[in-house]
């Protein structure tokens, strides 16, 4: 009970009427300053939990922030296949999106939640396309595929089951050159686990391996986190600028980069989960335009639409700080999915980093 009476406190601030306007968004719109006292001392994020470039791209927007030093480009190749291309060019652009400077794909396939293999194939052929134009080395290149996460937590397993569905070479080059013909790169993969397994950082591993290996480029293959329930086992993030392991989360590790590895890093993704409070923040929007729909008028609605995007978001976490405000939603039919989409991953890889396989075999390996 002490823990729900300081939640009611900390929301009890938020409905005070003290609103000082300070500037307008590029909207028109009002920009509050909070009180002295309605800041101090939290730590609350003042944007959603996301890795998606994309959804970054669209918070700061709606934030007002004028993104000088990002392009976007969407493109709709195919039937139900949208994709999106972020290009984060400047220092500030870093700054503004939360995101390293380079270059972010994403697909967007909602049909993949259908589990259609006709589906599953096309979209693999398009991630396959995207990723061999972000590819940076020659096709005599060597490639170490990481797949990070807990093999042993479902909406994390992503890195780890995409590993095992690799056609890996390295070791043929070594003991068996001749059982290889045109078109296969030098691959080999690991699945390094987490820190609260191995004790080892990430990165520390992987840095190790790199030194001992000496590959040509890094790929990382992770679990990310959306803004979106739409987007989650739905979409593939791919990017130039490397990784950062559990930042959509909020659990930032050391990030795997061409400045800590010293190779270029691609990084892989797919959302798996969804913060609880952007559950929460979208229902209470929903909530809020039904009101508005059926009582007009109505004080309530009109108090809490009084509220910025940023407000909103600490009032909810306010509310779930008892809880321990760290509550991740993934669907219950993630075991399907996950193993879907990395097959779905998978198969791109193989395709992209040998183009002696056709998809027809590159099939039969993820399988």
């Amino acid at each position: 009970m002490r823990g729900m009476g300081r939640a009611r406190t900390g929301c009890a601030r938020w409905f005070r009427q003290d609103a000082h306007a300070v500037g307008r968004t590029d909207a028109g719109e009002d920009v509050r300053a909070p009180a002295a006292d309605e800041h101090a001392g939290a730590e609350l994020p003042a944007s959603p939990h996301t890795d998606l470039a994309l959804e970054a791209s669209a918070w700061a927007r709606s934030q007002g922030i004028r993104l000088d030093g990002v392009r976007e480009e969407r493109e709709q190749p195919e039937e139900g296949i949208t994709v999106t291309r972020v290009h984060v060019e400047t220092a500030a652009a870093e700054r503004a999106l939360g995101k390293r400077r380079g270059r972010y794909v994403t697909i967007e396939a909602p049909g993949l939640r259908h589990r259609d293999p006709d589906f599953q194939e096309r979209v693999s052929r398009r991630f396959a396309a995207e990723f061999a134009d972000l590819l940076p080395v020659g096709e005599d290149a060597s490639v170490l595929v990481v797949g990070l996460g807990n093999a042993h937590v479902t909406p994390d397993a992503l890195g780890p089951l995409v590993v095992e569905r690799l056609l890996v070479t390295r070791h043929l080059f070594h003991y068996m050159p001749e059982a290889l013909g045109e078109g296969y790169r030098t691959v080999c993969a690991v699945a390094p686990g987490v820190l609260g397994v191995t004790g080892i950082e990430t990165a520390e591993m992987v840095k190790g391996i790199v030194e001992r290996v000496r590959p040509d480029v890094v790929i990382a293959v992770d679990a990310l986190a959306s803004r979106a329930l739409s987007r989650v086992n739905a979409t593939i993030q791919i990017a130039d600028s490397g990784i950062q392991p559990g930042g959509g989360v909020g659990n930032h590790r050391q990030a795997l980069d061409r400045d800590t590895l010293g190779v270029p890093c691609l990084a892989v993704g797919v959302p798996t989960v969804v913060d609880a409070a952007t559950i929460a923040h979208d229902a209470m929007d929903l909530v809020l335009r039904h009101v508005d729909t059926v009582l007009p008028g109505d004080g309530a609605s009109q108090l809490l639409n009084r509220f910025t995007p940023k407000e909103k978001w600490q009032l909810i976490r306010e509310v779930l700080e008892p809880l321990g405000n760290n509550l991740m939603v993934t669907p219950k039919e993630i075991d399907a999915f996950i193993d879907d989409i990395a097959h779905v991953v998978a198969k791109g890889l193989n395709a992209a980093l040998h183009p002696g396989v056709d998809f027809a075999g590159a099939d039969a390996i993820t399988h």
